[in-house]
């Protein structure tokens, strides 16, 4: 497979880039300039670029036969106070990479969407693909939306792709300074033994998926050729705020300072996928236990950053 992985310097694209390189694969990086990575990964062919830059983005998949779709230039969290900018950026420059998709003769797309938005409160649990989507936020939207018109090019030009809800990913590469994260936010505050501020009661449970076990449904997604289209991937398991600290205090054997601030609107309170459809037809389950995956993060935090 020659691929392109647009985002591929980021925390999902640089695990993605490793374990398609692991396996043979020839991978070229698309990525704004002077971005950094973040993971050292093996030489690689680089572009540098705009996603809403058509001529960009004509060189980025010129000869790639698969293209990983993993940009995103907003936050959940942030989305709403700007929906223009949302969808400009994401919505409308995916429509113009589906173009040159076409043009180039892209034979599959892998899209990453959001398994822990696109379906807003959950009325079942755990989620099946087939869950009413009512969103709260542009982020969300602007994902759907992107969905669909990856089915639209799908029937018109015979595209094929596959659309991956990921739920909560996390795991070595995600930045400790972000505003999503929060295992990665948690565990490097942990480590440093400052306090942890907390949106709401801590009951709030999310189904945390390690990063290595999402690259891995990428590349069985890139391979699959069946019928379904969508296709949720996380942990099939939730886990509370204050659950997670408990373990995070567990693995490094103390107390761990927590500060509760008001809860906000756009956090439903649970959010489970059910992954049994990419478990028959990818032939793919997540491999790494929480606490596994809690280890290999704290280790990476402990080593880049220097915490004694």
């Amino acid at each position: 497979m020659k691929c392109v992985i647009m985002g591929g310097r980021g925390f999902l694209g640089s695990h993605l880039a490793l374990a398609l390189l692991g396996r043979g694969h020839e991978v070229r990086i698309f990525d704004r300039p002077g971005s950094k990575a973040a993971l050292t990964v093996p030489e690689q062919e680089f572009v540098g670029g705009d996603l809403a830059n058509r001529e960009d983005l004509i060189v980025a998949l010129a000869g790639c036969d698969t293209v990983f779709h993993l940009v995103c230039t907003t936050l959940p969290a942030s989305s709403n106070e700007n929906p223009l900018y949302d969808v400009e950026t994401n919505l409308v420059s995916t429509i113009r990479l589906l173009d040159v998709a076409r043009a180039s003769g892209t034979k599959k797309i892998v899209f990453a969407s959001s398994g822990g938005t696109v379906y807003g409160v959950p009325r079942d649990l755990p989620v099946k693909e087939e869950h009413p989507t009512d969103p709260l936020c542009s982020y969300a939207i602007s994902k759907l939306a992107i969905e669909k018109f990856l089915h639209l090019y799908s029937h018109l030009h015979g595209i094929d792709y596959s659309v991956l809800r990921i739920a909560n990913p996390y795991g070595e590469g995600q930045s400790p300074f972000g505003k999503q994260g929060a295992i990665a936010v948690f565990t490097y505050k942990a480590l440093r033994g400052e306090p942890i501020q907390i949106w709401g009661d801590g009951e709030v449970v999310r189904d945390y998926l390690y990063v290595g076990d999402v690259a891995d449904a990428m590349l069985k997604a890139a391979a699959y050729n069946g019928s379904h289209r969508v296709f949720n991937i996380g942990a099939g398991r939730g886990h509370s705020l204050n659950e997670i600290l408990t373990r995070i205090e567990a693995l490094l054997g103390r107390r761990v300072e927590r500060a509760y601030l008001p809860g906000r609107r756009l956090d439903t309170p649970v959010s489970v996928l059910d992954i049994s459809r990419a478990q028959a037809d990818l032939r793919w389950t997540p491999e790494t236990p929480l606490d596994a995956g809690l280890a290999r993060t704290a280790d990476w935090l402990t080593k880049t950053f220097d915490i004694g």
